[in-house]
């Protein structure tokens, strides 16, 4: 008797998601780790034109025929890009990856609260703002925040929501995953002369910084794209946003086990308190 052959393994989608928020922020660890050879400013540099060069490699988009509006919203897609990267690794270079992070993510927080009238929005919006306000005037017993690195945090945060209102517009334009990648080419070309002055010293001196950040360049851009376009085929937006919540939460993780960071009591309630702002605003969207 022949029995019926085993169904292929099939992760969930949600797993896929969280795998993708892991691949990101450990990979933003990693170039933590590297920032005494290549700085933070080369560190951009570096993995914006790896992770161009091996993208373009993998889609070759064609960007012929685009209309003069698409380009606009290429290029503004690209600068967002570009600060979230430039301006996020500057804030880890001064305060601790998961605060950084947290930080980071009211850009996505405002956009998702923009124009709404709902009290509990409002609420929402208001809680975060707490979180963050516990973050600033709270040093701790660890790696405190330094209004330097907030502040790049939050110029991050800005890029990430100019980021995300280009992409929904880019997205109607031009389908598929061309848009994106034309982007990050635009992201790499504006960065790249930015962080030259720390990149070409440092690649001149150790070569093999360029096959390093080419690995957190598929860590970072390959890996959660793939990860994030194949749980986004089998769950909707609003759950996806609320697990792209736990970035922060994961953020920390990495900056403990790669980088040694560590945080007090305080300091995790108030990245718990934004955490749970930014998936409350997106669990109950339209509700």
């Amino acid at each position: 008797m022949t029995g019926r052959p085993d169904a292929p393994l099939r992760v969930p989608a949600g797993l896929l998601a969280v795998a993708a928020i892991f691949s990101v922020q450990f990979g933003n660890a990693i170039v933590g780790s590297m920032f005494d050879r290549v700085g933070p400013f080369g560190a951009a540099a570096l993995r914006l034109l790896c992770g161009a060069l091996i993208l373009v490699a993998i889609v070759r988009p064609d960007v012929r025929d685009w209309p003069r509006q698409t380009w606009l919203s290429v290029v503004l897609l690209g600068l967002g890009l570009g600060g979230m990267n430039l301006f996020i690794y500057l804030a880890i270079d001064q305060i601790p990856l998961g605060i950084a992070v947290t930080i980071e993510l009211m850009g996505p927080l405002a956009v998702a609260a923009a124009g709404s009238r709902r009290l509990l929005d409002g609420a929402w919006v208001l809680l975060a703002v707490v979180g963050i306000l516990l973050l600033g005037t709270h040093s701790g017993d660890g790696a405190g925040v330094t209004l330097v690195g907030a502040g790049f945090a939050a110029v991050a945060a800005t890029c990430w929501a100019v980021y995300i209102l280009a992409s929904s517009k880019l997205g109607v334009r031009v389908p598929g995953v061309d848009g994106l990648v034309t982007a990050m080419v635009v992201a790499a070309v504006v960065i790249a002369p930015v962080g030259a002055f720390q990149a070409v010293p440092a690649v001149v001196d150790d070569p093999s910084l360029l096959a390093a950040f080419a690995g957190v360049a598929i860590l970072t851009s390959a890996i959660p794209y793939a990860l994030e376009f194949m749980a986004l085929k089998r769950m909707s937006t609003r759950v996806f946003g609320v697990l792209s919540s736990l970035g922060p939460a994961v953020a920390a993780l990495a900056g403990l086990v790669v980088l040694g960071q560590s945080f007090d009591g305080l300091q995790l309630l108030a990245m718990a308190l934004v955490v749970a702002a930014s998936a409350g605003v997106v669990a109950t969207a339209g509700r």
